[in-house]
């Protein structure tokens, strides 16, 4: 199964807004979590069955370049890829798109560190070969 990358949809509440009628910066890396989640479910894993595995995915960077705002009830398009892919880390890339016109508004990235229940980092192909493959195979970032 490859997947290139993964579109998810929302709408912006207003309860995303600032007292400008503007997204508040912030909402977006939420909105990184959305695609990222929706990615790792696309794969059919969810964060929840990594972490019953005693795989653990903390953000160890993130990044996030602002070009146009959303406002209140816009209607997003998030397309998240997994543009990297090492032994004990991974990163998304992201698109935040206005749906009706399709203007890029965000982009950004998220680096995660693979880490067992105490925090201590982990070779994810040795503590779980078929998520490695999983991902290797869904990544842009083909080289081992």
């Amino acid at each position: 199964m490859f997947l290139k990358h993964m579109e998810s949809f929302l709408r912006v509440r207003y309860k995303d807004t600032d007292q400008m009628g503007i997204v508040y910066y912030a909402n977006y890396f939420v909105w990184f979590e959305v695609g990222r989640s929706d990615f790792l479910r696309s794969l059919g894993m969810s964060y929840k069955s990594l972490e019953q595995s005693e795989i653990f995915l903390p953000v160890i960077e993130a990044y996030c370049e602002y070009k146009y705002p959303a406002r209140y009830d816009d209607e997003l398009r998030v397309v998240t890829t997994l543009k990297m892919l090492q032994e004990v880390k991974l990163g998304f890339q992201y698109e935040i798109f206005r749906l009706d016109e399709g203007i890029l508004l965000v982009k950004g990235e998220t680096v995660h560190a693979f880490v067992n229940k105490k925090g201590k980092p982990l070779v994810l192909r040795k503590q779980n070969p078929f998520l490695w493959r999983l991902l290797k195979e869904n990544s842009l970032d083909m080289a081992d």
